[in-house]
């Protein structure tokens, strides 16, 4: 059971892998747009979680956002390999991608996730809820202490990051920050790997 999800991955093709991150994000935007709709009194009043505070957003976000990585790297080195192993998924979603692409992907999922963790469900229902669910939707970490527990402790810091500013552009940008440099690694160390021969051409030979 704790490896099904594990071997899902390995079966699909790299635009099968693709679609489903496409559609899990779009379906997380959705519920973020209903909810949002719902829980608010007006668009307005959930606009202004956005306040366009350049020194605040690349400051604070990406002082927390490069602490995160650094720790997370720290593991990695220091961490038995099978703690840190979350079926491969995060290697075959980004080595092989090109930086554009992990940076647009990078910017994607901190928007999404971000707007519908923080910006709406911890605003309306608290901290607690939003870190449970967090934790909960990022169900190939279960089986993982090491790694739910640093789930767990990632959504609580991104919560208090934007309870202490008020602004949700400083967790969008933490959260970018820690995603893209994580997600470049894996890309660099497999082109060192390669000899440097990486392609996005490979996705239509998977079909």
């Amino acid at each position: 059971m704790k490896n099904k999800q594990a071997e899902m991955v390995k079966r699909m093709s790299d635009k099968e892998l693709l679609y489903h991150l496409y559609m899990s994000q779009l379906l997380f935007f959705l519920v973020a747009a209903v909810l949002a709709f719902f829980l608010f009194e007006g668009w307005d009043d959930f606009l202004i979680l956005l306040e366009w505070d350049i020194q605040e957003i690349f400051t604070i976000g990406s002082s927390v956002g490069v602490a995160v990585v650094v720790i997370d790297l720290i593991l990695m080195k220091y961490v038995p390999r099978e703690l840190m192993d979350d079926g491969g998924i995060n290697e075959k979603m980004f080595q092989k991608r090109s930086t554009l692409h992990i940076i647009a992907l990078a910017l994607l999922i901190a928007t999404v996730e971000e707007l519908l963790f923080r910006g709406v469900i911890q605003t309306h229902f608290g901290i607690w809820i939003a870190s449970f669910i967090f934790a909960i939707m990022h169900i190939r970490y279960l089986h993982k202490w090491l790694l739910l527990i640093s789930v767990i402790l990632l959504s609580f810091l991104l919560g208090y990051l934007y309870e202490w500013t008020e602004n949700l552009l400083v967790t969008i940008w933490a959260h970018f920050i820690i995603d893209v440099l994580l997600a470049l690694k894996i890309r660099s160390e497999y082109v060192k790997k390669t000899n440097g021969e990486v392609s996005e051409g490979y996705e239509n030979r998977d079909e």
